[in-house]
C-alpha cells in the first residue's frame, strides 16, 4: 500500500507539473540565499584573514605617557614619548626568545624636492633591521651611508622617483638607494608611503639618540603573542606602568569575527525568502487538497486509513521539497562561486569544508520547511469525512 500512495503522491506532482516546478522554485530561491551567503561569509572570512595574517605575527610596544587617577584624580604623566635604550634591552631579553625584536624611530616631516613639499612618515631604522624587516626590495640596494634611503612603492610612483633620485627630508639631502616591495597594511611600519632612513641620520635631525618611538617583535609563532605580552607586561609594568604591548593578533581575530557577524545576519536576511516560499507551499497544498475531494472520498470509501491520506500529502510536499533543495543545491555552486568570484577576486576558500557545508545545511533548511508548510493541508485532506467528499462537486 506504500507504494500505491507514494506513486499517487507522484502522478499528482506529475499533473500539475507546472504548479509545483513554481512552489519547488521558492525552495530553490531560499537554499540559493542561504548558501551563497554562507560560502561568501566563509571565504570572507578567509580572505581577510589572510590579507591580515602578516600583521598577525606582530607586538607593538610603545612607552606609557600617562594614566588617569580613579575618582576623577588629576592625570599623571610623562616627558618622553620614546622608549629608552634601557627598556628596549629589557624587551629584547624577554621577546628575543620568541622572535625577532627591533627599534623604531618615526616622524611626520616635510620631504622636499625643488620647490615641491610633502608630509611624509620617515622612519629610522638601523641597517641589521632594514635588511631583516624590509627584505624584499623591487630595485636598487640598502643604505650604504647615512645620505641614503629607501622609499616605499607608492612614495616612489606618485612623486616620480627612481633608485638615485635626490630630494631633502628635514634638512638633510639625501638620495634613493632602494625602493621597497609593497608591504600593503602593517601593524609595525606602514612603508608603502613613506621614507625609511638610517637611526643615524633620524637622531642627527630630530635628536632622541638610543631612543625608540617603539620596539616591534615579529614572532616565530603567533600562539606566543599573548605568552610574550603577559611576560613584558609583568616584568616592566610590575612597580609602575611604563610601556604599553599591542596584539595585533587579536585586532585580526577582532576583525574577522566582525565579518563573520556580518554575513551571519545577512545570512538571517536571507532566510526570509524560505518565508516567502513556505507560504506559497502551503496555499499549493490547500488547492491541491481542495481540488481532490471526490479523490479523497473514494479512496477513503475502498478503506483507505487517514494515516495513508496523511502520508501522499506529505509525500507530495517532500517531493516539491526536494526538487527545490537539489536544484537549489546546484545553482549555489554555481552562483556562489561567480559571486564569491566578482566579490573576493579569488575563490581559494570555496571548495573547502567550512564552505561547502553551507550546502547540506541550506538544503535542509529549505527542505524542512517545504515538510512543515505541508502539513496543515495533509491534515485537513486526511480528516475529510468520506461522505462529505463523496457529495462535493
Amino acid at each position: 500500500m506504500k507504494d500505491i500512495i507514494f506513486a499517487m503522491a507522484l502522478r499528482n506532482v506529475k499533473i500539475n507539473y507546472f504548479r509545483s516546478i513554481l512552489a519547488a522554485v521558492g525552495i530553490t530561491i531560499g537554499v540559493v540565499a542561504i548558501a551563497s551567503m554562507g560560502m561568501l561569509g566563509t571565504n570572507m572570512t578567509g580572505a581577510v584573514t589572510d590579507q591580515l595574517s602578516s600583521m598577525a605575527d606582530k607586538l607593538t610596544v610603545t612607552a606609557y605617557t600617562g594614566k588617569s587617577g580613579g575618582g576623577g584624580g588629576p592625570q599623571v604623566s610623562t616627558s618622553n614619548d620614546n622608549l629608552t635604550k634601557s627598556q628596549y634591552k629589557n624587551i629584547q631579553k624577554i621577546a628575543g626568545k620568541y622572535g625577532y625584536v627591533y627599534g623604531l624611530d618615526s616622524i611626520r616631516d616635510k620631504v622636499k624636492k625643488n620647490k615641491d613639499t610633502w608630509n611624509t612618515q620617515v622612519y629610522g631604522l638601523d641597517l641589521t633591521a632594514m635588511k631583516t624587516i624590509l627584505n624584499n626590495l623591487t630595485e636598487g640596494g640598502y643604505p650604504t651611508s647615512d645620505n641614503s634611503v629607501l622609499i616605499g612603492p607608492n612614495f616612489a610612483l606618485d612623486n616620480g622617483f627612481k633608485v638615485g633620485s635626490q630630494f631633502s627630508v628635514g634638512s638633510r639631502g639625501v638620495k634613493v638607494a632602494g625602493i621597497i616591495e609593497s608591504r600593503g597594511m602593517s601593524m609595525d611600519m606602514n612603508t608603502d608611503n613613506a621614507v625609511v632612513i638610517t637611526q643615524n641620520l633620524f637622531s642627527s635631525l630630530y635628536g632622541g639618540k638610543d631612543e625608540y618611538s617603539q620596539v616591534n617583535i615579529v614572532l616565530n609563532d603567533i600562539n606566543d603573542a599573548s605568552t610574550v605580552s603577559d611576560e613584558i607586561d609583568s616584568l616592566m609594568n610590575r612597580r609602575e606602568t611604563q610601556v604599553r604591548v599591542q596584539d595585533s593578533s587579536r585586532m585580526v581575530s577582532s576583525i574577522s569575527s566582525s565579518v563573520t557577524t556580518m554575513t551571519s545576519f545577512a545570512t538571517i536576511i536571507a532566510s526570509i525568502s524560505l518565508l516567502v516560499a513556505a507560504v506559497s507551499i502551503f496555499n499549493i497544498m490547500m488547492m491541491s487538497v481542495t481540488e481532490r475531494i471526490r479523490e479523497i472520498g473514494v479512496l477513503r470509501s475502498i478503506g483507505t486509513q487517514k494515516i495513508e491520506i496523511l502520508r501522499m500529502f506529505m509525500y507530495e510536499a517532500t517531493l516539491i521539497g526536494i526538487l527545490g533543495a537539489v536544484s537549489g543545491m546546484i545553482l549555489s555552486i554555481v552562483i556562489g562561486f561567480v559571486f564569491i568570484q566578482v566579490m573576493i577576486g579569488n575563490t581559494k576558500y570555496f571548495f573547502t569544508y567550512d564552505s561547502l557545508i553551507h550546502l547540506p545545511y541550506a538544503m535542509f533548511v529549505g527542505l524542512i520547511i517545504c515538510i512543515i508548510s505541508g502539513i496543515y493541508p495533509a491534515w485537513r485532506g486526511a480528516n475529510k469525512d468520506p461522505i462529505e467528499a463523496l457529495r462535493a462537486d
